[in-house]
């Protein structure tokens, strides 16, 4: 496969149509139909299904969609680190992080990179832990910011020296918003709108199951998210309460929501994570030393 016919691939899935796909390429459409056609005589397998109007993918396009575009993104990031081995002022960083407030603590460093480095961009993918570690894993990403708890097996790291708070998300006319903090007994009866860390498949590993003891698996979970902001939205619908970080809704007071920490206090901590052994660009490895020398001075 050549990563330009890739290309065209990800462009016909896109537009939905060889038309348009043709028009964006500035290819004439016999030769964008023929390039596809031998695409899926390469691999075998029927990639579009091609309608009087529209154009869409089969489950085997569906498949080649996302490995095209982990493809394409991993050739389009090493070509920008060759381009910047010999000029440390340009370059391009990929972060992926958790919704946390810490992050603003990330953001200083950035700011303070692209004060004396113009040139240099920053990448932000937004997601849970999974994600984050499935696109640094394939080298999608230079660094991931991971909300603890987090197997760190794998990676060096650093963690960030401020915790974040747990708590709960409710409307302001729900019962509970009266209480000044949530305890156990509060939400045993009550429906829960439970991030991803808090889910049963990382529960063993996390502090959370250590706060709700016995009865976490009685917990009445009607609902999962992965970013807070569609969890406020079902708060905010009726849906039930959100157990999430602190300082993730900005003016959440001054609306139909409120926040309300757990009690006992349940915190979590953050780190920066990247691969063993791994190689950075010069920009990348810029962002290291800054964000080791931030951290590690405020450790000590």
């Amino acid at each position: 496969m050549e990563i330009r016919v890739l290309k065209y691939f990800l462009t016909v899935a896109r537009e939905g149509s060889i038309t348009g796909a043709a028009n964006s390429l500035h290819l004439t459409q016999p030769t964008l139909s023929r390039q596809l056609q031998d695409l899926e005589k390469e691999l075998g397998q029927q990639l579009l299904i091609r309608g009087k109007y529209r154009i869409s993918l089969t489950p085997e396009g569906m498949i080649l969609r996302k490995r095209a575009e982990e493809i394409v993104d991993m050739v389009e990031k090493t070509e920008a680190e060759f381009r910047s081995i010999n000029d440390i002022i340009g370059g391009d960083i990929y972060i992926g992080c958790g919704e946390t407030d810490s992050m603003k603590l990330i953001a200083e460093v950035m700011k303070e990179i692209q004060e004396e480095y113009p040139e240099i961009k920053f990448h932000i993918h937004s997601g849970n832990a999974e994600d984050v570690i499935e696109k640094l894993d394939k080298g999608l990403l230079d660094f991931g910011i991971l909300i603890q708890p987090i197997d760190l097996s794998k990676y060096d790291h650093i963690s960030i020296p401020q915790k974040d708070v747990w708590g709960v998300v409710m409307r302001t006319d729900s019962p509970l918003a009266k209480k000044k903090s949530i305890n156990l007994e509060d939400l045993k009866n009550v429906p829960l709108i439970a991030s991803r860390q808090m889910s049963k498949k990382y529960s063993a590993d996390s502090g959370f199951l250590d706060w709700f003891g016995e009865d976490f698996d009685r917990l009445n979970i009607t609902a999962t998210y992965n970013l807070v902001y569609n969890a406020a939205i079902m708060v905010e619908a009726g849906m039930g309460y959100a157990v999430t970080l602190d300082k993730l809704i900005r003016n959440i007071e001054n609306g139909c929501i409120c926040f309300r920490q757990l009690d006992p206090k349940l915190e979590s901590g953050l780190d920066v994570v990247w691969k063993k052994y791994q190689v950075f660009s010069p920009a990348a490895k810029l962002f290291l030393e800054k964000i080791q020398h931030k951290f590690n001075s405020s450790c000590e």
